[in-house]
């Protein structure tokens, strides 16, 4: 069997395979499959120098092994790295997006905008009159908050 016959080139690919997973699709927001992707890199590389018999036992044992070590050893600093978020909020091409009001609107009495498909819940800090021109200042998940035109 193939597998059997390179399993260090085998290691490696899933290794390379778990951490592109981790990095590009996860965006780096869980540590597992960087952890177990790593430590299959690392076992691969042994086992392709000879440093590690190439056997199913041996592979599992130190991917298991490394696994642990990375986890243990990079645990803290990556939990770290994830707290360094900016804390501006993004940008969003919605905001300055004018439309004319359908219904009255308050903070005590938000009104529901379609847009995009999507039905908005429009919020304002002043009472806004339908009919009236009105401007997005603000976007949060499922709200839209608003002001009247200038």
């Amino acid at each position: 069997m193939w597998l059997s016959d390179n399993l260090g080139i085998g290691l490696i690919s899933l290794g390379l395979l778990l951490l592109a997973i981790e990095i590009l699709v996860l965006g780096f927001s869980t540590f597992v499959l960087f952890f177990v992707g790593g430590a299959a890199l690392i076992t691969g590389i042994l086992i392709q120098f000879g440093i590690v018999p190439d056997t199913a036992l041996n592979a599992t044992l130190f991917v298991s092994l490394f696994t642990a070590v990375l986890a243990v050893f990079l645990w803290k600093p990556l939990k770290n790295m994830q707290k360094d978020v900016d804390p501006k909020k993004a940008s969003n091409d919605m905001i300055g997006h004018q439309f004319i009001l359908a219904a009255d609107t308050s903070a005590e009495q938000p009104a529901i905008y379609q847009y995009s498909g999507i039905n908005w819940r429009l919020v304002s800090e002043q009472p806004i009159a339908s009919g009236t021109k009105v401007e997005v200042i603000a976007v949060d998940v499922g709200q839209i908050t608003i002001k009247p035109c200038a």
